[in-house]
């Protein structure tokens, strides 16, 4: 058409533009859209304008969406539900409440009434940015408006719920679908079973999973494998080991193959009983089976080599080894004193460079765990925390203000936490006996967990603070956090320096 002199058209520049943005060449999208608009000054209609304004949203071009909005409002166009839901969206993923209000401040005035698809596209916005207070209020607002929600909205927030951990809302959420006996396929229902399992709803699980079971019942979908792995992770996050197991078993007789999470999630229950052989046996049978461990897999089997004993330990590393023979020969160097610092560096580099990044934190939380429940060579744990250290992966446990320093164990495991504070410690003394200054309060944060099957890293660490005598006591204000003062542990510091020259 350009070669033959053919001027282009709204239609032609419309479908172009269109074409670019569900291909996702957004680029494209706006370079048709700048040369049809300043180039061959053809108007652009309703269609266009929708168009643009999601691929600028989509190269979070903020400024420039809101210009072309109100460039196109003044021009005299009507925008569609299609624009308020980019709109929307937009907003809602930048937590922008005001921004939110102005999208229904614009739909009121031309008239437009918000559908489901803009309250939707507002939910799983909110969702992506953790504002659950907002999101149960547009839930409710929603209703109020005589809006009814289908099953993406109530997917959106069951999951907005979940993450929360909102309890409360998870149950009236609950309670009311069960009310306007609302819609509901897989993916809804799985994840009403990934949420119960976020906020320990048992009960509430195991009714909607027996309903999906019930072949008389019509108004759920059949469980399939992520039904499966989602109660098998609740029977596993409630240290229902062995409900867990018969669930998986059930699932095997079904036909219903379990993917890796489910492989993943039942071996880590294992280990946290203590089942080591029966989380070797299920691992085994796995491979049998074609299948192919993942990052996180090979995390969960370092896990079970943490909790395990010398013999269990020897049985899990023969199978890690057929699926991971770095992992493997890591944890032979970090037991072996003759091995110097720099191969262990070298070694541990290998593993973490090759691993995904999400796992490498996971994968240093448990070779520390190792290191320390094992006997490994008393540097080995230090080692791997520096190193980790040096990758970024400890980088925000540590806040030090002029009146307060504070250490946040909460991302870490029980043995990586005691050596993350031992280092601490360590930086305090050095810090002291250079007669630098220090701060006047010092506060250990290491939360309160809601599960029962949880290691109990409050516990434990609280235990660690005992057999080291270290002048640190539990706040009575927060759970899970621990305090101390500078003249305390300058008191300890100076007691220890005393003892430590009376036994040389």
């Amino acid at each position: 058409m350009l070669d033959a002199g053919v001027p282009l058209d709204n239609i032609t520049y419309s479908t172009l533009i269109t074409a670019a943005r569900r291909c996702r060449q957004f680029a494209k999208a706006v370079e048709w859209f700048e040369r049809m608009y300043a180039a061959d000054g053809v108007l652009p209609d309703e269609v266009t304008y929708s168009a643009v304004l999601d691929v600028y949203a989509q190269l979070g071009m903020k400024e420039e969406v809101l210009a072309l909005f109100d460039r196109a409002r003044g021009s005299g166009w009507k925008p569609d539900h299609v624009a308020f839901a980019v709109l929307a969206k937009m907003f809602g993923e930048a937590g922008d409440y005001d921004g939110i209000q102005f999208v229904f401040k614009e739909m009121r005035e031309v008239g437009i009434k918000p559908n489901i698809f803009v309250y939707n596209a507002l939910l799983e916005a909110l969702g992506k940015t953790g504002k659950p207070g907002l999101a149960r209020n547009l839930f409710e607002e929603m209703i109020d408006q005589g809006v009814e929600p289908n099953a993406r909205t109530l997917t959106a927030l069951a999951k907005i719920y979940g993450r929360a951990r909102w309890g409360r809302d998870a149950l009236q959420l609950w309670d009311k679908m069960r009310e306007l006996k609302l819609p509901a396929d897989s993916i809804l229902c799985n994840t009403l079973l990934s949420m119960c399992a976020d906020v320990g709803l048992v009960a509430e699980a195991e009714q909607l999973f027996n309903e999906m079971k019930d072949p008389e019942c019509r108004d759920v979908p059949k469980p399939d494998k992520w039904s499966y792995t989602a109660m098998i992770n609740i029977y596993g996050s409630n240290g229902d080991t062995d409900s867990a197991l018969q669930l998986f078993a059930e699932m095997l007789k079904g036909g219903i193959e379990p993917n890796i999470m489910s492989y993943t999630i039942v071996i880590q229950c294992l280990g946290k009983a203590r089942r080591i052989q029966q989380a070797v046996e299920v691992l085994e049978s796995g491979l049998e089976k074609g299948l192919k461990p993942d990052d996180r897999l090979c995390g969960c089997l370092l896990s079970v080599i943490a909790l395990s004993s010398g013999e269990e330990m020897e049985m899990v590393l023969s199978s890690l080894e057929k699926v991971n023979q770095n992992l493997v020969k890591l944890i032979r160097v970090l037991g072996d004193a003759q091995v110097g610092g720099d191969d262990i560096t070298e070694e541990l580099k290998s593993v973490l460079n090759s691993a995904a990044p999400e796992v490498r934190r996971p994968y240093c939380n448990c070779l520390i765990d190792v290191c320390r429940n094992h006997g490994f060579p008393p540097q080995r744990a230090r080692e791997v925390f520096h190193l980790a250290q040096t990758y970024g992966l400890y980088s925000k446990l540590q806040s030090r203000k002029d009146e307060e320093w504070s250490l946040d164990l909460r991302s870490l495991s029980v043995g990586a936490a005691k050596t993350a504070f031992d280092d601490w410690m360590q930086t305090v003394s050095e810090r002291w006996a250079q007669q630098k200054d220090l701060p006047e309060s010092f506060s250990v944060y290491t939360g309160s967990s809601t599960h029962k099957f949880a290691q109990g890293l409050a516990s434990a660490f609280a235990a660690h603070l005992d057999q080291m005598a270290v002048p640190f006591h539990a706040s009575e204000s927060q759970a899970g956090s621990f305090i101390s003062s500078r003249d305390d542990l300058v008191s300890w510091l100076q007691m220890s320096r005393s003892s430590a020259v009376v036994a040389g």
